[in-house]
């Protein structure tokens, strides 16, 4: 990925932040034709993705329908503060975008979290007690203020490098 290799020639720290991709889907999820059917070519999107991922060497496989996030965000700060953020953003993704499960549901993503080494029982919980809720609540405020309405969006001292792009323009903006 392109952010390990920025990671190789630069002295980087990363942070994930989250925001609000379609909180209004609901748990049972969308369809993608449902939801940009009357705005856009939903198969042509689909296939620049595809493409995208592949350039990417990423997994992408046949999503029809969109699932709410929100959960997956709120485990996924939890995963961070036990030191396994990235294993578990890379398990969403591919659960999400390759094998097009529900990361809405406790149970998906509480088995995602154990395929990395979480405890999914203990995933459960936290899920459904909200000890996340907050500082996912601030990553969307966050994301607000600063007008971030595109994944991915990577902010480096300010300025903004929105959309997949080439590598020379991570460069650009890790250089400064």
């Amino acid at each position: 990925m392109r952010i390990d290799q920025l990671r190789e020639e630069f002295d980087l720290r990363l942070r994930y932040s989250v925001f609000p991709l379609h909180p209004e889907t609901p748990e049972q999820g969308q369809s993608l034709q449902e939801l940009f059917g009357a705005r856009m070519d939903v198969a042509a999107m689909l296939e620049r993705l595809r493409s995208v991922a592949a350039e990417l060497g990423l997994p992408f496989g046949a999503r029809t329908h969109t699932y709410n996030s929100r959960r997956a965000q709120e485990l996924g700060k939890w995963a961070e503060a036990r030191g396994l953020g990235e294993p578990f953003h890379g398990a969403v993704y591919r659960a999400y975008f390759a094998e097009g499960r529900n990361i809405a549901r406790p149970e998906e993503l509480a088995a995602i979290a154990a395929s990395v080494g979480l405890d999914g029982a203990e995933a459960r919980q936290v899920l459904a007690e909200g000890r996340f809720a907050a500082a996912v609540d601030a990553d969307w405020a966050r994301a607000r203020s600063l007008g971030v309405n595109a994944v991915p969006t990577l902010d480096c001292g300010g300025r903004r490098l929105v959309g997949f792009q080439p590598y020379e323009a991570f460069r650009r903006l890790a250089k400064g």
